[in-house]
C-alpha cells in the first residue's frame, strides 16, 4: 500500500471513529420515556383504605400494570382532605415512578385552603381523567318528604330546621349541598362526616334527614328500601340509579354537579413518559373488564382524556368551587 493509500485510510478511520463517538453522545429524544418503566410504579391517593377511592386506584392500578408490564402498587395517604397525599406526589421524583390519584377535592382545596404547600395545577403533569360520577340526594324512606320538591317545600317552611350530612367539610358532597341550598333557595345545616359510611349511619339512625353521598355506596340502601333517592346531581340519570330523577327532573332546571378521579405525575416529569402513561391508561379504559370494574367500583362514566384537556378540567373546577366557596361564606382552612 502506497504512502499516500495509508494517509487516506487513516483519515477515513478518524473520521469515522469520530462520528461514532458524537452519535453516541447525542441525548437521543424519548430515549429515557422508551426505558421506561424498569421497575415499580406508586399510584398514591389521599383516601382511606378500602373507599371507593382505593377501590377505584386499584383498578387503575391493575389496569397500567397489564399496559406496562410492570408492577404497579396503591399507597393510601388520607389526611387534610387529600392534601397530604397531592403534597407527597408534588415532592416525588418527577420520574415517572410517583403518581397521584386525585378527585373533584383536589379543586376544591384550591378555594377551601388559605394556603397550600402545591399548586394544584402548576405543580402537576396531567396524565389523564379516569372516571366522572353523580351524587345522590337521599333520605330514609319513612321521611315526610318523598321527592325534592316536597324536601324543599319543607325546607321552606321550616327556615334553618333541617339539615344534611355529607363525607366531609369541603368535600364535592359537602359543596353539592351548598349550591343546591342556592339553587332551591333554602336554608340547611350542613354536618360533615368521616366518609360515606358514617354519614350514611346518621342518616338511618335519624341523626339527619337528608344527605349528599356517593352513589355507589348509597345505591345498595336504595335498592333494599331503606333509603330513598330523591335525586341525582347531575342532569341526566344515572345508570347507577335509574330509577331516582335527575336533579333537573326533580326541579332544579341546570343543576349538574359531577366529580371525576384523573391521574397526574409531579411536575417536571418527562414529555414523553406523560406521553406513554397517557396512552396506557385510555388503552386500559378500553379493556372491558377494567371498565367493568370501574363502573363497580364508583358508578360513573369512565372517560379518559389528553393531558391538556384533564389541565382545563381541573382549572376550571378550581373557578368553579372558589365562587361557590366564597358565595356560601364557607371559612377557609
Amino acid at each position: 500500500m502506497s504512502q499516500l493509500s495509508k494517509s487516506i485510510r487513516g483519515k477515513v478511520l478518524a473520521c469515522l471513529a469520530v462520528s461514532v463517538f458524537i452519535v453516541s453522545s447525542i441525548d437521543v429524544p424519548g430515549a429515557s420515556a422508551q426505558a421506561y418503566p424498569n421497575r415499580v410504579i406508586r399510584i398514591v391517593h389521599g383516601f382511606a383504605s378500602g373507599g371507593a377511592a382505593d377501590t377505584l386506584s386499584r383498578v387503575v392500578a391493575d389496569g397500567l400494570a397489564k399496559q406496562l408490564n410492570e408492577t404497579v402498587i396503591v399507597e393510601a395517604k388520607p389526611g387534610a382532605g387529600g392534601n397530604l397525599a397531592s403534597d407527597a406526589v408534588a415532592k416525588a421524583a418527577p420520574d415517572g415512578y410517583t403518581l397521584g390519584l386525585v378527585t373533584g377535592g383536589h379543586a376544591i382545596s384550591a378555594g377551601l385552603y388559605k394556603s397550600l404547600s402545591y399548586q394544584p395545577v402548576d405543580s402537576f403533569e396531567m396524565i389523564s381523567t379516569i372516571v366522572y360520577y353523580a351524587l345522590v340526594v337521599a333520605t330514609r324512606s319513612d321521611y315526610e318528604a318523598k321527592t325534592l320538591g316536597e324536601l324543599i317545600a319543607l325546607a321552606k317552611a321550616k327556615p334553618g330546621s333541617l339539615s344534611f350530612g355529607s363525607v366531609g367539610f369541603g368535600s364535592t358532597h359537602h359543596l353539592a349541598g351548598e349550591l343546591l341550598k342556592a339553587a332551591a333557595g333554602i336554608d340547611v345545616l350542613h354536618v360533615p362526616y368521616r366518609g360515606d359510611s358514617q354519614a350514611i349511619t346518621a342518616l338511618l339512625a335519624g341523626d339527619v334527614p337528608l344527605i349528599v353521598g356517593t352513589s355507589v355506596l348509597v345505591a345498595p340502601q336504595i335498592e333494599s328500601g331503606a333509603v330513598r333517592g330523591l335525586a341525582v346531581t347531575s342532569s341526566t340519570r344515572s345508570a347507577l340509579l335509574p330509577n331516582v330523577p335527575s336533579a333537573g327532573e326533580a326541579g332544579l332546571k341546570g343543576f349538574d354537579v359531577r366529580t371525576w378521579a384523573g391521574l397526574l405525575a409531579p411536575k417536571g416529569t418527562p414529555p414523553g413518559i406523560i406521553a406513554q402513561l397517557n396512552a396506557a391508561v385510555l388503552k386500559s379504559l378500553a379493556d372491558p373488564g377494567i371498565r367493568a370494574r370501574l363502573e363497580a367500583a364508583i358508578g360513573g362514566e369512565v372517560r379518559g382524556s389528553t393531558p391538556p384537556e384533564m389541565r382545563e378540567l381541573v382549572t376550571s373546577e378550581i373557578a368553579r368551587w372558589t365562587a361557590v366557596i366564597d358565595a356560601a361564606k364557607i371559612p377557609k382552612l
